[in-house]
């Protein structure tokens, strides 16, 4: 694979209800996530996210009882690029992160770890193994402008510059260029802060932003490109899913939202409004 270390390379979603989820999403998205799971063996349900071009945009895991029982929770996960797993993996625990998942190797597909970053948020690490038959394979899930691709990373913290000196430093991000939030603090009075743009490979991947009181927790919101804002607004309060935020016009005249999808993941949308 001949991504930098540092692309996001793969997104999961983890679903109690793949079923349903493939429901919402298809719809939403225009994605076609697989009927059945395409995992060796059936040991877990596993199930291929396959976009309109015929390439994936990534997987999604069946959230079992152990698993829940566990403390996982439906949610969206990124994959990094790494090339060399344990020793990231040690690097990320030295500077305050956590493993949730030990560094392992799934034949055929490559080696990988789960870890969070020093407040908490989740994401793995992953040297993947490339097709045989395509050994320079690069990741395409990852798109600025395109449907059906992941089109924007947000994280959202109580440490915005700790945790960009976190992700810069690991992982070859550039912080460059800011801008001030709208929304004002009903607390302090003032700007809820900064959000600030993350940079990686050429390309403006994301932004980090403070985390705002409402919210539960620091996470990662991941934007799905769509190719109707409206008509995929439409599709997810159909489907089951809540706004809780947009659509909104962003920079550049496309709009996105932030919503909850029925089994309880967050997740956002962006694109254009074609009416």
């Amino acid at each position: 694979m001949t991504n930098p270390e540092g692309t996001f390379i793969w997104y999961e979603l983890m679903s109690p209800d793949p079923d349903a989820s493939k429901t919402f999403y298809d719809a939403v998205v225009g994605w076609d996530v697989d009927a059945e799971t395409s995992a060796p063996g059936g040991a877990v349900d596993y199930r291929m996210i396959n976009r309109s071009d015929g390439a994936s945009a990534g997987g999604m895991l069946k959230l079992d009882e152990a698993m829940l029982d566990h403390g996982a929770r439906p949610m969206w996960l990124a994959y990094l690029h790494v090339e060399d797993v344990d020793a990231r993996v040690g690097a990320i625990t030295a500077d305050g992160g956590k493993v949730m998942i030990p560094p392992h190797d799934a034949p055929g597909i490559g080696r990988f770890a789960m870890v969070t970053d020093p407040v908490g948020v989740p994401f793995y690490i992953m040297k993947p193994i490339p097709p045989a038959d395509d050994p320079d394979a690069d990741s395409d899930v990852f798109s600025v402008d395109l449907p059906q691709h992941i089109r924007w990373n947000e994280l959202t913290t109580t440490d915005p510059d700790g945790m960009i000196d976190f992700y810069t430093r690991h992982f070859g991000w550039k912080a460059e260029g800011e801008m001030d939030m709208p929304v004002l603090s009903e607390v302090e009075g003032g700007p809820m802060g900064k959000y600030r743009f993350l940079h990686h490979d050429g390309m403006q991947i994301g932004a980090v932003m403070p985390k705002m009181p409402q919210a539960p927790l620091s996470m990662w919101t991941y934007y799905i490109g769509v190719d109707d804002i409206d008509r995929a607004t439409k599709a997810v309060t159909a489907g089951g899913g809540k706004i809780l935020h947009g659509p909104v016009e962003i920079p550049g005249g496309e709009f996105s939202l932030n919503a909850i999808d029925p089994q309880g993941a967050a997740f956002g949308l962006v694109g254009p409004r074609k009416a």
